[in-house]
């Protein structure tokens, strides 16, 4: 029975399918959504800017807030409460990280821009096959 689900979500459609498979087809499960915050990189991207700011923390939860008020207002649709928690950190290995603490991950297909899944690579895939918790992709 699957009673602790982990959804990772970003601002991708596939992120808001994934949370609303669980919501639909887990009612009674607790439900929380992990929004990963990528670490500075010279690879360029959105995480790059990071590497500017004092308080890494505050930035991740702010860059966070858009994901979690989405996932909330979905949510709520279905009358179910979720929490959230925000990671600093490469994708992929903060999740499995996380993985361990639920009884599965619900996770979209891919997610972020063309070029972030070329030079990050594709973190559903590593998910998939690296987690200690079955992983259901939603597509």
């Amino acid at each position: 029975m699957i009673s602790r689900i982990l959804v990772p979500m970003d601002d991708s459609e596939m992120a808001q399918q994934a949370l609303e498979y669980a919501l639909e087809n887990h009612p009674d499960a607790e439900i929380t959504v992990l929004h990963v915050v990528g670490e500075p990189s010279p690879w360029g991207g959105a995480a790059t800017s990071l590497a500017l700011e004092e308080d890494l923390e505050e930035v991740a939860e702010e860059r966070a807030e858009d994901v979690f008020d989405d996932a909330k207002e979905l949510a709520a649709e279905y009358d179910i409460e979720i929490t959230t928690e925000v990671q600093l950190g490469n994708p992929a290995r903060a999740i499995l990280n996380r993985a361990d603490d639920f009884d599965a991950v619900v996770i979209g297909s891919h997610g972020g821009s063309l070029i972030d899944r070329l030079v990050v690579g594709n973190v559903a895939q590593k998910v998939f096959r690296n987690s200690p918790v079955p992983v259901i992709v939603a597509r």
